[in-house]
């Protein structure tokens, strides 16, 4: 079985589609914007355990889940969806390994967004 890439590349070209010739200009603003909410939910996953908060869990890995998939970035789309199934399905007891996980999942998204945004971009 084919492992998915951890950024999908027919969604950054899509991306770049919208602004061609800007220089990834727009695609460094969308990346920013993703990094940033992507830190602000992860620090409300870990405050919601803490609180036993499945509310606002189920919302911050929601989120995490939606922005993902905009940006192609299918493997953590799958882990923030992983820890919201969790938390309705079993409440938030044993869910510390999915969050984990996602948290994981979360670095190595930007890594990868941040080698897309040093390489130039491609030539249309």
């Amino acid at each position: 079985m084919d492992v998915p890439p951890v950024i999908d590349p027919a969604t950054i070209k899509s991306l770049r589609t919208l602004n061609t010739g800007d220089n990834d200009d727009f695609l460094r603003e969308i990346v920013a914007l993703f990094g940033a909410d992507l830190k602000v939910r992860l620090g409300e996953l870990e405050q919601s355990v803490a609180r036993g908060d499945r509310a606002t869990l189920e919302r911050s890995a929601h989120s995490i889940k939606g922005s993902a998939a905009n940006l192609g970035a299918g493997l953590l789309r799958a882990e923030a969806e992983a820890v919201e199934a969790h938390s309705r399905r079993s409440g938030l007891s044993g869910i510390a390994p999915l969050i984990d996980a996602l948290k994981t999942e979360a670095a190595r998204a930007l890594t990868v967004l941040e080698e897309i945004l040093a390489a130039p971009p491609p030539r249309s």
